[in-house]
């Protein structure tokens, strides 16, 4: 498994590994319509500017296997002037989960977080419904810290939770480990 920085050249199969996941995970707190016609199209927008332009603000990074994009990590830095960090997309393709790429892709935001601001916290927001990921933010060490709504493209208000790690270094403690820095 390869992480590296995400390029323009990663637009299609990161769009392609969002759209999936959301098609998976996201059924019934997203419209079916959206789902089965345009999440595609939006995905590829969104990772269209997000990678084309890439700014000092935010971080994506993909993990690679064989040359094949599977999983990445989208992290907005300094987006909240109380949590931090905005842990904004992480995915894994589904026949890789509980396998430590999720993991990984986690200690490598962390990374880049504690890099640029040391003394800021990270947070992300996983929707209420989607319990297998809120066990596997639990496992790492995220709390719970808030109860909001989304508004998702193609409608819908689904509930979501805020997860939080206040001290992120602990997520670059372990990734550290991994690769032998600890």
């Amino acid at each position: 498994m390869r992480y590296r920085d995400a390029t323009a050249r990663d637009i299609e199969a990161v769009a392609t590994l969002h759209a999936d996941s959301w098609r998976r995970h996201y059924r019934g707190a997203f419209a079916d319509s959206f789902l089965d016609g345009d999440v595609f199209a939006d995905r590829r927008a969104v990772w269209g500017d997000r990678l084309t332009e890439p700014g000092p603000d935010r971080s994506t990074v993909v993990a690679e296997d064989d040359g094949v994009v599977v999983g990445f990590v989208h992290t907005v830095f300094d987006e909240d002037p109380t949590w931090g960090a905005l842990l904004d997309n992480l995915h894994v393709t589904h026949g890789l989960k509980g396998r430590g790429v999720g993991r990984r892709l986690m200690g490598r935001s962390a990374v880049a977080v504690v890099a640029r601001t040391p003394s800021t916290g990270l947070y992300l927001w996983v929707l209420e419904q989607n319990t297998a990921a809120q066990g596997f933010y639990g496992a790492l060490g995220g709390t719970a810290v808030e109860r909001g709504f989304s508004q998702p493209p193609g409608g819908g208000r689904p509930a979501r939770l805020r997860y939080a790690w206040p001290d992120p270094s602990v997520l670059v403690v372990e990734e550290a480990g991994r690769l032998g820095l600890g």
